[in-house]
């Protein structure tokens, strides 16, 4: 069979494929706001929520311009440590705002000192972090992060959890997270195409004193409608359906159960890698549990080991960027298994040692 460790979008299971074939139906009608309600009430659990979960039709970068339209009228911290958080700076200054800029190396977490030595220099209405860097294979504390965020007068904490919910623990509720936001393509295992964001009543609050929100991505706008069990635009009708099914095998898979099996496959492919004379580009303790980024340090060939791989059904991902070349990404997420992850590493082994 064939398998995909590439970070998105990954494999999708054939019953979860075959539920975006069934008929089309209104959308503005009680038959498919009952299946909308539904998709909710489960993202909620997988989200850690008992606030209000967004659907629109849109990708995670465009709940990324969701975020920095709606959270702040002028004043945002961008954590940046990869090409994704670089890309959340972007969409922030590209809509106006007043973005500074948090750094830290590329393959490096954004720590919690840090942070609060920024939050200590300036007041700002939104901080935005990416909790798990998809370049770079960096996991973030994010409670820790959030914590340091809390201590200062009532900024919001924005999260891209793009490539880890659903496949690491995100306590939205628990940690006080305003506005979180993944994708359909990654952790969740559906087709591309969504996204989804958790979002609290305090960020609600902000939206309304905020200007020039745009339409489509209106915070209030999409509430109003999502009370009624809709969206103000056409949904994803398809990918609704899709989800519906993958949420149902995501609950009776149970979430920790989920959790435990992305941290176990992580572990396996990081340990892997170490001794075979590669290691992770993030340092312990900072490791992603959905994407291992790892040192291209024995001159690896990734467009013939990934030739060889496709002959057997398989393919990794290049590094990203700057790290191209210099680093490959082994994804483990969404319905990826542990046997899998042995199957690739057992070719990954057969292709070292023809090097």
């Amino acid at each position: 069979m064939s398998h995909m460790f590439i970070p998105g979008p990954v494999d999708v299971d054939p019953d979860v494929l075959e539920a975006q074939t069934k008929p089309m139906i209104p959308h503005r009608t009680a038959e498919f706001e009952k299946i909308f309600r539904g998709t909710e009430a489960k993202l909620k659990q997988v989200f850690l929520t008992e606030n209000r979960v967004f659907q629109p039709p849109a990708t995670g970068s465009g709940m990324q311009e969701a975020g920095v339209r709606n959270l702040a009228q002028k004043d945002i911290l961008s954590c940046v440590n990869g090409a994704f958080s670089e890309r959340w700076y972007q969409v922030a200054v590209n809509n106006g705002k007043q973005a500074d800029r948090l750094e830290a190396t590329w393959g490096e977490p954004i720590l919690p000192d840090a942070l609060a030595d920024a939050l200590k220099k300036k007041t700002y209405e939104a901080v935005a972090i990416v909790h798990n860097e998809t370049s770079t294979g960096v996991e973030s504390p994010l409670k820790e992060l959030a914590t340091v965020v809390h201590e200062g007068p009532g900024t919001l904490i924005l999260v891209d959890a793009v490539s880890s919910l659903g496949g690491a623990k995100i306590e939205t509720d628990e940690w006080g997270l305003d506005f979180v936001l993944t994708s359909s393509q990654k952790c969740l295992a559906l087709p591309p195409g969504m996204s989804f964001a958790a979002v609290s009543d305090r960020s609600l609050t902000k939206a309304e004193t905020v200007d020039n929100r745009g339409w489509y991505f209106d915070l209030l706008r999409l509430e109003k409608h999502r009370i009624k069990n809709s969206t103000p635009m056409t949904p994803s009708m398809a990918l609704i359906w899709a989800l519906d099914v993958q949420l149902d095998k995501i609950l009776a898979e149970g979430l920790e159960k989920r959790f435990a099996r992305h941290a176990a496959m992580a572990e396996r492919v990081q340990t892997w890698s170490v001794e075979h004379g590669m290691e992770p580009l993030a340092p312990e303790g900072y490791r992603s549990k959905t994407v291992s980024t790892i040192k291209n340090t024995r001159g690896v060939d990734i467009a013939a080991l990934n030739e060889f791989l496709l002959s057997k059904g398989m393919r990794i991902a290049n590094g990203y960027g700057d790290l191209k070349n210099k680093t490959f990404r082994i994804a483990h997420m969404g319905e990826t298994q542990m046997h899998h992850v042995d199957e690739l590493l057992e070719a990954f082994e057969t292709f070292l040692k023809k090097m």
